[in-house]
């Protein structure tokens, strides 16, 4: 029996708009994934927290706040400082082509920007936990 993705879905910091969020869970738990919701205003500590607690394969961060540049590597380094760098962290949101390629430069998944189609987050989720089996 195939193991099923569990995947984190966050919002961080002060940003309180999460629709986006909620159709991403929503569209990963119809593609057959688990999905943890964690709600609005977490902090990084918490999301890394919770995601070793639920021992997930993914992260996904939605930030539409600006603040991607600096709650996105705390939450990278957080995963590396608990050893738990081999959870993905991947995001979407408002968030400028030169801050996208900065974050992937330091280790960041895919983010995808509005108007990405949900099944492309999908395809990418299950494609990256295939071609990155946990032990």
């Amino acid at each position: 029996m195939e193991r099923k993705i569990r995947v984190l879905v966050g919002k961080a910091g002060l940003d309180g708009h999460d629709r986006g969020a909620k159709v991403i869970a929503a569209a990963l738990r119809d593609a057959g994934m688990e999905v943890i919701y964690t709600g609005l205003r977490q902090t990084p500590e918490m999301i890394v927290t919770a995601a070793i607690q639920e021992d997930v394969d993914a992260i996904g961060i939605s930030l539409l706040s600006g603040a991607h540049m600096t709650i996105i590597p705390k939450i990278l380094n957080l995963l590396k400082e608990k050893e738990a760098d081999d959870i993905l962290l991947f995001g979407g949101g408002i968030i400028p082509a030169a801050d996208i390629k900065k974050l992937k430069e330091m280790g960041v998944g895919e983010l995808f920007t509005p108007g990405a189609p949900t099944t492309e987050v999908v395809e990418y989720l299950k494609k990256w936990v295939d071609e990155h089996p946990r032990t």
